[in-house]
């Protein structure tokens, strides 16, 4: 990928990882996701599975909800999810579901990640919808959020 195609997605990122800020600000794991059509963000969405005792409450999840209420249809036809970890199989469904057009995330999750990590499912010919998928869009402050809450977590820091 050029490094102007790179850059294009770097306003987005930093929004979703503004999204997981605000997660981690109120002690849930900092995963943060956005949904952008043309250039506008018509989604946000942080973790908030503890805060709500909800295991759907995944920061895509509610991220594609708010864009599809935004729209007023639930076919996110030519948006860009965009999400600091690589999606789980719950959320990279709903994104085939959604119609979603591209996923664009920060890091790879080795235990649940569903655009190419463990499988992709975004991509899976026997689904009548595929998704484009870009990994590593900043990466290490996706990562390092990621580690940095689990160590405080853990009280290693």
């Amino acid at each position: 990928m050029s490094a102007a195609l790179w850059e294009e997605h770097l306003p987005f990122m930093k929004a979703a990882i503004e999204e997981a800020q605000k997660a981690e600000a109120i002690r849930e794991v900092p995963i943060g996701a956005v949904v952008v059509l043309g250039d506008e963000i018509i989604g946000r969405g942080h973790n908030v599975r503890e805060t709500t005792r909800d295991p759907l409450a995944h920061a895509e999840l509610i991220a594609i909800k708010q864009a599809s209420e935004h729209l007023n249809a639930w076919r996110l036809l030519n948006c860009r999810l965009y999400v600091t970890l690589e999606p789980c199989p719950m959320c990279a469904g709903a994104i085939v579901q959604a119609r979603i057009s591209q996923v664009v995330f920060g890091t790879p999750d080795p235990k649940a990640g569903c655009a190419g990590t463990l499988m992709n499912l975004l991509q899976e010919d026997r689904f009548n919808h595929r998704v484009d998928v870009i990994g590593g869009v900043m990466q290490q402050e996706c990562s390092a959020m990621l580690t940095q809450f689990f160590r405080k977590l853990r009280g290693k820091e």
